[in-house]
């Protein structure tokens, strides 16, 4: 009888400590900001949806223009000013001192030694897809627009590449550091990548 009582007291611990670890998942991946998370994808999306079902939907070049615009504003100032600093902990701005010249900041939350409120990875990992993906589509949709000699779209598509790929570049700034830590970095992967072969 006591073999049967310990080995069930071995299950019962390696169980319990199962559930603390899919605990511990569930709390990782679990979307803490769902509104931002939301909008995030929202106005990004709906920006190529509009622009890949424009001409069906109306005859209007400029109402889809204004929109598309309107939508890729709306992004940028989402992205930028809430979703960023949420999601991942990341924010960047310019700011001019009193000589008049300018200096970009970027910004990331300190982790907390203790546990603090970080970033969930569901959250994480949407926010890099969205912020990733996007710009590459609207490159895509330049290079369609150009070799199809659309030029009136090539306006729309390149604020799309500008708003969008400006976002992607502060947030990766952000993410890795300064340029000197961004240059050095591709540096010792370029150069790693080099050894192996």
């Amino acid at each position: 009888s006591p073999p049967q009582d310990g080995s069930d007291d071995i299950e019962d611990v390696s169980l319990f400590d199962a559930d603390d670890d899919v605990s511990r998942r569930s709390k990782k991946s679990k979307i803490r900001h769902p509104v931002a998370s939301f909008f995030h994808l929202f106005f990004r999306v709906s920006a190529i949806v509009v622009y890949l079902l424009c001409e069906l939907l109306t005859s209007s070049f400029i109402a889809c223009m204004v929109t598309i615009i309107l939508l890729l504003s709306c992004d940028f100032w989402a992205v930028k000013n809430v979703t960023g600093r949420l999601m991942v902990g990341l924010r960047w701005w310019n700011q001019v001192d009193d000589d008049g010249r300018s200096h970009w900041v970027f910004e990331a939350r300190k982790v907390a030694a203790q546990g603090g409120k970080t970033s969930s990875e569901a959250e994480s990992r949407i926010f890099w897809l969205g912020l990733i993906t996007c710009p590459m589509i609207w490159v895509i949709f330049a290079f369609s627009a150009l070799f199809s000699f659309k030029v009136k779209w090539l306006a729309v598509v390149v604020m799309g590449v500008v708003l969008q790929g400006a976002n992607l570049y502060g947030y990766i700034r952000c993410k890795v550091g300064s340029r000197k830590n961004l240059t050095s970095m591709a540096t010792s992967y370029l150069g790693k990548q080099f050894l192996r072969q």
